[in-house]
């Protein structure tokens, strides 16, 4: 089975093609990585025109794709998202949305209870707590560092390791060990997924995680206008 995979939900514009075989780990082909908060749009299809080159395929050779849903910043997260339904929608292929912390703890694979958290900016982190299996047990959220500290102690089972972008900028804060894991992998972003692809369960619909209220508000009025 070809996966073509793509996450836009952190500073990393992410694109890769896996091989997904039943009864063996995902295989990854190709992928294209570029940490730039501000060129998702601009790098996203390149990436995976590029990925799909190097790994000898084409768009019509896919069988599935799987897509990043956040939670992320709106902008970015958008990007993957639209590109992912588009690509479904031309090719009649499934597009299946996984957390993006689910598939960084999946990377960091510690076999230890994980918080994993990413850069929400504004000083804040989005936050989900992962029990030693890498099963979700807590989020995601949205926090400042030090209100997340505050709530550690009641998320079970208790973390004891980090990772994620927002776990390294924020570490003096949350005051976890680190782990070397900071943006989703293609592998493990279809590895999430890997169940319901080969089962070819129908795929959840494709919404993002964006955890926080848009900013633009309907306006209360008509603002009065006079003459000068």
């Amino acid at each position: 089975m070809l996966v073509l995979a793509l996450d836009t939900a952190t500073p990393a514009v992410t694109a890769g093609v896996v091989e997904l075989t039943p009864g063996a780990p995902p295989r990854l082909l190709a992928q294209r990585v570029t940490v730039n908060a501000k060129a998702h749009g601009e790098l996203l299809t390149p990436h995976l025109q590029a990925a799909l080159a190097e790994a000898g395929h084409r768009l019509s050779d896919l069988d599935a794709i799987v897509c990043g849903s956040g939670p992320g910043p709106f902008t970015g997260l958008r990007v993957g998202l639209v590109t992912a339904a588009a690509l479904g929608q031309a090719l009649n292929r499934p597009v299946y949305p996984v957390p993006t912390p689910d598939a960084v703890a999946l990377d960091a694979a510690t076999g230890k209870p994980l918080l994993v958290a990413t850069d929400a900016r504004r000083k804040e982190v989005y936050w989900a707590a992962y029990d030693a299996a890498g099963r979700r047990t807590d989020g995601p959220h949205v926090d400042r560092p030090a209100d997340l500290v505050a709530k550690l102690p009641a998320v079970r089972p208790a973390v004891v390791e980090a990772a994620g972008e927002g776990a390294e900028l924020y570490a003096d804060v949350i005051g976890l060990p680190v782990v070397a894991a900071r943006y989703p992998s293609p592998v493990s972003l279809v590895a999430v997924a890997a169940e319901e692809l080969l089962a070819g369960a129908r795929p959840a619909a494709l919404t993002p995680l964006y955890l926080r209220r848009p900013d633009a508000v309907e306006p209360v009025g008509r603002k009065r206008v006079t003459k000068a």
